[in-house]
C-alpha cells in the first residue's frame, strides 16, 4: 500500500503556501504604492516654475563629470606656451589660460571637484547635524543644553571664516575642504533636525512606543528619524549649493584644491590677474558656478514645495 502523507502536514503545508501568497501580495502591493509615491512626488516637484530648467542643468553637469574623459577636448593639465591667454577661437572654444590650457577642458573637469566636494561635504554635514540634532532633540536636559551650546558656539563664526581656519589648520587639498565645510554646514542640519524630533516625539505614536517599552534608539532610529528626513532633504539640497560656492572661495583664497586640479575657484583667482587681458579665464567659471548653484536652488525649491502640503496648496490657489 502507498503510504498517505498525513493530513495535519498537508493542512500546514497549505496555511504555509496561503501565507508566502499573501506576503508576496503584500510586497507587490508595498512596491507598486512606493512607485506610485515616488510618481506624485515628481510630479508635484515639476509644478515649481524652473525646476526642470535646474533639472537640466544638473543633468548638464553630472553628465560632464562622468563623462569628462570623453568629451574633453584636451587633458586639463596640458600646457602650450604657444597659446597662451588666447581667446575663444575654433580651436579653444573658450579660450586657454596663463599656462596654455584649454578653459573649456578644466570648466569640465572641474565639475567632478565641485559635484565631489558638494555632494560629500553635505554627507558630512548630515551625518554629524542629524546624530547630534536627534540626540538633543530627544535627550532634552543636560545633553540637549551640551550640544545645543556647541552648535551655538559654531554658528558664532561667520561661515567662510570658520572654513577658512579649519582648511588653514588642516592644509590644503580637496578632503580637508570636504572637512571645513562639513563642519560649517553642520550646526543648520544639527538645529533643524532637533526642532523636527522635539515635535515628533510629542506625538501619539512615540508616546504608545514608550508605553509598550521600546529602547530610546529603536524609537529614534523606527519612529521618529522617518518622520524628520523631508526638511533634511530639502535642506541638504539647497547646502549643495552652499557647498560648492563655499569650495571655490577656499580654492580662490589658496586653501582648497591644490593645483594644477582643475577647480572653478582656483580658475577665478588665476584668472582675476589676467580680467584686462584675457577675461574669459574668470568669467567662465563664474557663469559655471552661479548655473550649477542656481539650479541646485530650483530644485530645492521645488522639494520643498512638494514635499510641505501648505505651500503647495497656496501655489496652487
Amino acid at each position: 500500500m502507498t503510504e498517505q502523507p498525513p493530513r495535519g502536514s498537508s493542512s500546514i503545508a497549505l496555511v504555509a503556501e496561503r501565507a508566502r501568497a499573501q506576503v508576496s501580495d503584500v510586497d507587490r502591493g508595498g512596491a507598486a504604492s512606493a512607485l506610485a509615491r515616488s510618481r506624485r512626488l515628481f510630479s508635484r516637484v515639476l509644478e515649481t516654475r524652473l525646476v526642470g530648467t535646474g533639472l537640466w542643468i544638473l543633468g548638464l553637469v553630472l553628465f560632464c563629470a562622468i563623462f569628462a574623459n570623453v568629451i574633453a577636448p584636451y587633458s586639463p593639465i596640458e600646457q602650450d606656451y604657444l597659446a597662451i591667454t588666447e581667446p575663444p577661437s575654433a580651436t579653444h572654444w573658450l579660450g586657454t589660460d596663463d599656462l596654455g590650457r584649454d578653459v573649456l577642458s578644466r570648466i569640465i573637469y572641474g565639475t567632478r571637484v565641485s559635484l565631489e566636494v558638494g555632494v560629500i561635504a553635505v554627507g558630512i554635514a548630515i551625518t554629524l547635524g542629524v546624530s547630534l540634532g536627534l540626540t538633543a532633540g530627544y535627550g532634552r536636559g543636560l545633553v540637549d543644553d551640551v550640544i545645543m551650546r556647541i552648535v551655538d558656539a559654531l554658528q558664532a563664526f561667520p561661515g567662510l571664516v570658520l572654513a577658512l581656519g579649519i582648511a588653514a589648520a588642516l592644509g590644503p587639498g580637496i578632503g580637508n575642504a570636504m572637512i571645513a565645510i562639513g563642519i560649517v554646514a553642520t550646526p543648520a542640519i544639527a538645529r533643524l533636525t532637533r526642532a523636527q524630533t522635539l515635535t515628533i516625539r510629542e506625538r501619539e505614536f512615540v508616546s504608545a512606543a514608550q508605553v509598550i517599552g521600546a529602547s530610546p534608539w529603536m524609537i529614534v532610529t523606527r519612529h521618529i528619524w522617518p518622520n524628520v528626513t523631508a526638511p533634511i532633504i530639502v535642506q541638504a539640497t539647497l547646502l549643495v549649493g552652499t557647498a560648492i560656492v563655499t569650495e571655490a572661495s577656499l580654492s580662490f583664497l589658496g586653501v582648497g584644491v591644490v593645483p594644477p586640479t582643475p577647480s572653478w575657484g582656483s580658475m577665478i583667482r588665476t584668472g582675476s590677474q589676467y580680467l584686462e587681458v584675457a577675461p574669459w579665464m574668470s568669467l567662465v567659471p563664474g557663469i559655471a558656478i552661479f548655473a550649477t548653484v542656481l539650479a541646485f536652488n530650483f530644485v530645492g525649491d521645488g522639494l520643498r514645495r512638494a514635499l510641505d502640503p501648505r505651500l503647495l496648496a497656496r501655489g496652487r490657489g
